[in-house]
């Protein structure tokens, strides 16, 4: 199955160079570009688009915007965003990841890591490294305020969903928790979509959101 990937930037010449990169690798296919993210949530509409390069920066409407727009309509809900940035310690990029956003890349990329993190949004999981994570949660603290009240769709979630929630908020791969709680890879990953499912997240990055906003996993705890 082919990847149908748009890309939204506002400059001619980086569209240019990711299409050149994307169209080159097998499986992979530009279905269009927006220099805005208004024309960018336009085109997902207009295309059966599975993942957006999407630019944080651009005119009228910004890439945050345009995300939040994506993952609040249901017609969209199979859309994967990948922001791109120019400095991937951007706090613009915390609000992308609240917005909905599957995981973020800096804009000097190499080739073969770019189509390596569209084929990984578009299996849906997120690209969120242990690194990254860690580096996201000190200023996701700081610019959030946790609510005080215990979400109740947490009733929802078993003991095994949380404890592979909280594992997923510490940056692990389904790899790492398979190997850690000897399960298999596939277990991991429906217990993953089912907690989903349970707390109304888009994808692995909002759950790290989640996690940290409502204080289950808090900065310097060790993984569970």
């Amino acid at each position: 199955m082919t990847i149908r990937v748009l890309l939204a930037d506002d400059q001619a010449l980086i569209r240019a160079g990711f299409r050149m990169i994307v169209d080159a690798a097998p499986g992979l296919e530009v279905v269009g570009e927006a220099a805005d993210g208004a024309e960018a949530v336009e085109l997902c509409h207009r295309h059966r688009v599975d993942v957006v390069l999407m630019d944080i920066r651009m005119p009228r409407v910004d890439g945050i915007e345009a995300t939040r727009r994506i993952g609040a309509d249901e017609r969209l809900a199979g859309v994967r965003v990948l922001v791109l940035t120019t400095f991937d310690n951007d706090d613009n990029v915390i609000h992308a990841l609240q917005a909905g956003a599957s995981g973020f890349l800096g804009k000097n990329v190499a080739p073969g890591d770019l189509v390596n993190a569209i084929r990984v949004v578009a299996d849906g999981e997120a690209l969120l490294s242990p690194r990254a994570t860690r580096g996201l949660v000190s200023r996701l603290i700081r610019d959030l305020q946790p609510p005080v009240r215990r979400p109740p769709e947490l009733d929802l979630v078993t003991d095994r969903e949380k404890e592979i929630l909280l594992l997923v908020a510490h940056g692990l791969s389904n790899t790492d928790i398979a190997e850690r709680l000897h399960l298999s890879p596939l277990t991991v990953k429906t217990h993953i979509n089912r907690t989903m499912i349970k707390l109304a997240a888009r994808d692995r990055a909002q759950l790290v959101v989640f996690a940290y906003r409502h204080q289950l996993v808090r900065p310097g705890d060790p993984p569970p």
